[in-house]
């Protein structure tokens, strides 16, 4: 199943090149074109879903597994000082492609890469309000 007018799709289906890393049934693993850091690359399903929500269970605990393994693949590869897996949904979230899609993004010491929010804190009264709004 894909989507004609998808990027992604377009990818996995050889419209548009990439360089591939790994390719099974399911999934391929890119590098980003646009990267964050060296080596950033891009966990995809072969099968179109929008987002997070669109995927089935099965295909979003394979997708974290094969985050796992070449996740540590990069960071060993590139001896980096770390890892991010970065998975958005919707465009408050900052995804600008809609198709599922998660970011492994080596990290490196000093790398300028900055986090995408300032911490704030939780007063007791947002706590009872989140608390009651998923009870």
């Amino acid at each position: 199943m894909r989507d004609a007018n998808c990027v992604f799709c377009k990818i996995l289906d050889g419209v548009i090149p990439s360089t591939k890393l790994y390719e099974d049934n399911d999934f391929a693993i890119i590098l980003d074109i646009g990267p964050a850091t060296f080596g950033h690359a891009l966990v995809i399903p072969k099968n179109h879903y929008a987002n997070i929500y669109e995927m089935p269970e099965e295909m979003l605990s394979k997708s974290i597994c094969l985050a796992k393994v070449w996740g540590e693949k990069l960071v060993k590869a590139f001896h980096a000082d770390g890892l991010n897996l970065v998975q958005n949904n919707g465009l408050a979230a900052g995804q600008t492609v809609y198709h599922y899609h998660l970011h492994l993004i080596p990290r490196y010491d000093g790398d300028g890469v900055g986090d995408l929010w300032t911490p704030g804190s939780l007063s007791d009264e947002q706590r009872k309000e989140i608390l009651e709004k998923l009870a």
